[in-house]
């Protein structure tokens, strides 16, 4: 009879070691990679969830690119990936600046944090009130002289997205700041203290000291910001449906899917999607690689 006892120390490491990953693998290898290997199957059929699939190649894909219902979706992504980058430098703007010896930084810390802590339900009802003809934006317009500058914010094509990608920096900035944060206050106050000696000021302690020492970190929270960017879905989604010109690439999968019936060609643009956030982390590994 085999027993546990009999096997050596370094054996015993190896089964323990099996017996606790062997579920939490199997779990993962069953909700997501098979999915993942099912959905690569899916967009190469034409299927509606039900029916018997037919395999079709690449059409799927050459519709997403060729089809301008499908591929106008990625210059609404535009927005939201030019969001990141300003969502970013406001979060790492203040997170330098409250790492500092700043009065109330407490008090700073929680009113940046707290709109990520806020449902995003209740983010995409309350910024609908805020965005409605005569709302809270146009009366503070009104209140400071630029009543020229109101517009019917979420009905106006040209301005939409701009006001849904304003409301997802105000949503997400909460994240990446306090992760800045957190690492800055890891850098130790002796470094700090030796460049004051040596004369340097803010700016140099940030250019010298912050940026280098947390360079890994603004490389993962780009990695987030971006996939969040091209994923984007729950502001939008709530505040107007994907009307008006508004659909993100996340939309226009999901109404494929559910709304249409084509899970195929859904199956293609969640691939291509996925395809695209491998591809910026490969690019952001190039530029923000750990050798450097």
């Amino acid at each position: 009879m085999f027993k546990f006892s009999n096997l050596s120390y370094k054996n015993q490491k190896r089964v323990i070691i099996f017996s606790f990953l062997v579920v939490p693998l199997g779990l993962l290898a069953t909700f997501s990679y098979l999915p993942v290997v099912n959905m690569f199957g899916y967009s190469f059929t034409d299927w509606n969830g039900y029916s018997e699939k037919e395999f079709v190649g690449l059409n799927n894909y050459i519709t997403v690119f060729t089809d301008p219902e499908y591929f106008r979706v990625f210059a609404v992504s535009l927005y939201y990936f030019v969001a990141t980058f300003i969502q970013l430098g406001i979060a790492l703007y203040f997170a330098t600046i409250l790492s500092f010896k700043v009065r109330f930084k407490n008090f700073f810390k929680g009113v940046l944090f707290f709109p990520y802590l806020l449902n995003g339900v209740a983010i995409g009802f309350m910024f609908l009130f805020f965005f409605r003809p005569d709302g809270t934006l146009d009366t503070v317009l009104q209140a400071i002289g630029l009543g020229d500058f109101i517009t019917h914010w979420l009905k106006n094509p040209d301005v939409i997205n701009i006001s849904l990608a304003g409301t997802s920096v105000w949503r997400y900035m909460g994240f990446n700041f306090i992760i800045f944060l957190g690492a800055i206050s890891s850098i130790p106050s002796e470094i700090y203290e030796a460049a004051e000696i040596d004369g340097a000021n803010r700016w140099h302690q940030f250019k010298y000291i912050i940026f280098p020492s947390i360079k890994i970190i603004i490389s993962l929270n780009l990695i987030l910001a971006v996939s969040g960017a091209l994923s984007a879905f729950e502001i939008p989604y709530i505040m107007t449906g994907g009307s008006n010109g508004s659909a993100t690439f996340v939309i226009q999968t999901v109404d494929t899917a559910f709304k249409y019936g084509k899970i195929g060609l859904a199956s293609a643009m969640a691939v291509i999607l996925l395809l695209i956030v491998v591809a910026v982390t490969i690019i952001q590994k190039r530029f923000f690689g750990e050798e450097d």
